[in-house]
């Protein structure tokens, strides 16, 4: 018991250690430039397991992994098991415009998250995540002859980086042998930066860099229910709803200007206040069917008004804020979970599509999301014990009306344990 508490103790101080370096060196979590805007880019709340089936959860309800996107799904588990997930993830980003083409990778900590049990059938869970990312990058050369002759070559490069977290703890109960509920309180932490800097390539006049520093906390509460019905004997229908309530995030903004060259740097402006980002409430729900230990097959839709957000850092011609909305479609397959001779029957293989109407809007034109997902769970020693991998492939905006077009290949590779804690067994 000490060895586990040892290891699970240190666990979480690296963890801990990767976020706190993170946020210190402004490391990339995504590079797209549509996370220029509001809050950044939303990371979404999937595990490798449920990102696999399209990013369902809301009707996820399996004794054998953590559905952190429902924790009502927690009181579906053996009462003396403790569960962890350690996931971590990949960005491959192709860019397309008018006129150019580029390509991007990025990767970071996905999630770590723990759940155990405390009485019965109540569980607790813990874990910290991403919640929006920011990372774009512009450059640009100034073309006008006359600036060109008088300064020399000027360059102009804008760049964004930084992420906001959540950290939470929640619990959950079972109400009656139909019903399920949970609570988690989330905590929002992070800094996002955003840079301005004019280059002139000639001796008299100096580097201009301008920009600002947003490091926003907040907290808000997330209330979550799931119910089950049993038609038949070998069939479970599932049934889910998530609530996120609205947060008020408050944080300091420094705003900065320097000017500087080879031997020198002087500082403009550098001006410390206090600001705050309003983000809205979210809305959620699902259901599923599922056919004893062969398939699941489930359905999510999600909902978050940003139309009336307020979003200080907010700057791009012709943004404007609207309502999100997404629907999510999945299913998972075993073809047979206690097969003792073949490997790739004990296998869990998951499909699923999304459709994403993003909070952004530019210039009255929605920027819209489409992905197709694949996923395999294989297990490792014991029977909930497995190594998870999904895939998202999929679009984002348009090259039409002077946007950018996204293809990408998002990865997410995960780590699920499972042992029983809380045995003292008879013998040593």
């Amino acid at each position: 018991m000490k060895a586990r508490k040892s290891i699970l103790i240190a666990i979480v101080a690296l963890i801990s250690f990767q976020y706190a370096s993170a946020q210190e060196i402004d490391a990339l979590g995504t590079f797209t430039p549509y996370s220029l805007f509001g809050i950044g880019d939303i990371h979404g709340s999937n595990s490798a397991i449920t990102l696999g089936m399209g990013g369902i959860g809301m009707g996820v309800r399996n004794p054998g992994y953590i559905n952190f996107k429902n924790i009502a799904s927690l009181t579906e588990r053996d009462t003396l098991s403790f569960m962890l997930d350690l996931g971590v993830y990949s960005k491959n980003i192709y860019l397309k415009d008018q006129n150019t083409k580029s390509a991007y990778n990025t990767a970071n900590i996905n999630n770590f998250v723990f759940s155990f049990p405390i009485k019965d059938k109540h569980s607790m869970i813990v874990g910290i995540m991403p919640y929006s990312n920011m990372g774009y990058k512009f450059r640009t050369k100034e073309t006008d002859n006359s600036l060109i002759a008088k300064y020399g070559d000027i360059q102009y490069f804008k760049y964004g980086t930084g992420s906001v977290n959540q950290a939470f703890v929640g619990g959950a109960v079972k109400i009656n042998k139909y019903l399920s509920a949970g609570l988690k309180g989330i905590y929002y932490f992070g800094s996002q930066n955003n840079h301005s800097d004019i280059y002139f390539y000639s001796s008299s006049v100096r580097t201009m860099q301008t920009g600002w520093k947003y490091s926003p906390h907040g907290f808000s509460l997330e209330a979550a229910l799931q119910g089950t019905y049993k038609p038949t004997e070998d069939y479970v229908v599932t049934a889910g709803a998530v609530y996120k309530t609205k947060n008020k995030m408050h944080g300091s903004m420094t705003r900065y200007a320097y000017v500087f060259d080879d031997e020198l740097k002087d500082t403009v402006v550098f001006n410390k206040t206090t600001s705050n980002i309003y983000i809205p409430a979210t809305f959620s729900v699902g259901a599923t069917v599922r056919k004893k230990d062969k398939w699941m097959a489930g359905v999510d839709y999600e909902r978050q008004d940003w139309t009336k957000a307020e979003l200080n850092n907010t700057v791009g011609v012709g943004y404007k804020a609207q309502t999100a909305q997404s629907i999510r479609t999945g299913i998972e397959f075993v073809p047979n979970r206690y097969d003792i001779r073949y490997y790739y029957k004990r296998m869990t293989y998951r499909a699923g599509f999304h459709y994403d109407k993003t909070y952004v809007n530019l210039d009255g034109k929605s920027i819209n999301q489409i992905g197709f997902t694949l996923g395999v769970s294989l297990p490792v020693y014991r029977l909930n014990n497995s190594f998870n991998i999904a895939v998202d492939f999929g679009q984002r905006g348009s090259t039409t009306g002077n946007l950018v077009k996204e293809n990408y290949v998002n990865f997410i590779f995960s780590l699920s344990l499972h042992d029983i804690w809380f045995v003292k067994p008879k013998y040593q």
